[in-house]
């Protein structure tokens, strides 16, 4: 898992320069000022890219490999910061559990297609903070809850599917339920979801359930 974490930190670093180099060099090229744009805030005004775009106001959940957060955004620049994760990501935390069951990094795509052919219910995972105050996330325990089942089992094929559906269920579970009542507590009625694991087609579906009770999500990267 360290060494996973280590590569994901050098692959982002290397991301980050040659894009920040490109756009540089375009720069000069075109003779145009290069402007700075803070990652967080990339993601978080991606879906406005979509047709029809979102309108303003509206919850926005950041969910990727480095960072979970709930955001009040009122306009461009206009953000609040709701809540967000006290240990690791949500991203993070599927990373780490798909290298618990030996899939390739990215582990983030790998769990959820493994998690396809596997039984949600088989274990009963800790769903962290759901139920508490606040709209701050915790997916540290529940990652230990899942080293600790495959500890306790013979790992076979059936085994990591459970274990890897199971753990979605958990994660899915309380990015939805913090969601739904970050909309309550603000008042608004837009959700917008941005971020790598937005891509998750459980959390997707789930939340597309949760639109019918009375939210519109709209996903981004």
């Amino acid at each position: 898992i360290r060494r996973q974490r280590q590569m994901c930190i050098r692959d982002s670093a290397g991301a980050l320069l040659v894009g920040a180099s490109l756009a540089a060099g375009l720069g000069i090229a075109l003779s145009r000022p290069v402007v700075g744009i803070h990652h967080l805030e990339g993601h978080l005004l991606s879906p406005l890219l979509a047709d029809p775009r979102p309108e303003f106001p509206f919850v926005a959940l950041l969910v990727s490999g480095g960072h979970t957060q709930l955001m009040a955004v009122e306009g461009v620049g206009r953000y609040a910061l709701l809540g967000e994760t006290v240990d690791d990501a949500a991203g993070e935390a599927f990373d780490k559990t798909a290298s618990l069951l030996g899939l390739a990094y990215p582990g983030g795509p790998a769990l959820s297609r493994l998690a396809q052919s596997g039984d949600p219910k088989r274990f009963a995972f800790p769903r962290p903070m759901i139920a508490s105050d606040g709209l701050d996330f915790s997916f540290s325990g529940l990652k230990t809850a899942a080293l600790q089942c495959v500890r306790r089992h013979e790992p076979d094929e059936r085994l990591r599917a459970d274990v890897a559906a199971s753990f979605q269920a958990a994660v899915v579970d309380v990015l939805a339920a913090k969601c739904l009542r970050a909309l309550e507590e603000t008042g608004m009625a837009r959700l917008v979801v941005a971020g790598g694991v937005g891509a998750n087609a459980a959390l997707r579906d789930r939340l597309e359930k949760d639109a019918r009770r009375g939210c519109a999500p709209t996903t981004g990267r």
